[in-house]
């Protein structure tokens, strides 16, 4: 199912996307802090599904009693247990992940939720999330592009500099049927010498509806909100008391 991030795409992670297009994991989580406060006052667990390198639960942990991940990626668990200790970080398939306990919210960010290959496979992502859900618990899932907002053709390029390394990184995104395919090169530099490799992202284009569609099939109650903090909005589901 869709990337699984090795080591030399961990090594890089926090560099890369951390210095792209204003990106600030630490104003994301607060907002999702403040949302799952809002919506069940005393929550004091919460959940990271692909949590990738650990950023959002870095500081989610500061709101949070109980702030754990689940990360497909060995390479990025290995980041995110040196940032977070004290934190379960699970090595599993969001598709299959059964970690034997429940918490009051799950978060899901960086369209990580569109690398499910069908609608089939999205409803069990959803129903996974809400099996760890406590009564009442908050679910917020943030999509990727829709086949309508989609701009086939897509292309970016950045990079990042300091005494240790150099880094660019050059994207190009095409549509595939209900997939976007987006092609990564990365080229890294450092005192030992230059290095390229390349990344293949695969990402479903499910429709609002298809979204909505699958949380309620999980059970849960929710509403989509368009806008921030990407473009893509977001979802924000609720489990029955």
């Amino acid at each position: 199912m869709g990337t699984e991030y090795g080591h030399r795409q961990a090594a890089i992670y926090d560099v890369v996307y951390g210095t792209r297009n204003g990106k600030d994991w630490g104003a994301e989580a607060e907002m999702l802090a403040t949302r799952i406060k809002t919506l069940k006052p005393g929550a004091s667990s919460v959940l990271d599904v692909a949590c990738g390198t650990g950023n959002h639960l870095v500081t989610m942990a500061q709101h949070f009693e109980v702030a754990d991940g689940v990360e497909l990626s060995a390479g990025m668990c290995e980041v995110a247990r040196t940032k977070l200790p004290a934190a379960d970080i699970v090595e599993a398939d969001m598709r299959e992940f059964d970690l034997g306990k429940r918490y009051d919210a799950i978060t899901c960010m960086c369209y990580s939720i569109a690398y499910p290959t069908s609608v089939g496979e999205l409803k069990t992502v959803l129903s996974r999330m809400a099996a760890h859900l406590n009564p009442g618990g908050v679910v917020i899932v943030e999509p990727w592009w829709t086949p309508e907002t989609f701009l086939p053709g897509y292309f970016a390029a950045s990079a990042y500099q300091d005494s240790e390394q150099a880094i660019t990184r050059v994207s190009h995104t095409v549509k595939d049927g209900n997939t976007s395919r987006m092609t990564i090169h990365y080229t890294v530099a450092d005192h030992t010498g230059v290095e390229s490799f390349t990344e293949l992202d695969v990402l479903s284009l499910f429709h609002i509806s298809e979204y909505t569609d699958a949380f309620e099939s999980a059970g849960l109650n929710v509403q989509y909100h368009p806008g921030p903090p990407t473009g893509r909005g977001l979802f924000v589901a609720t489990a029955p008391n």
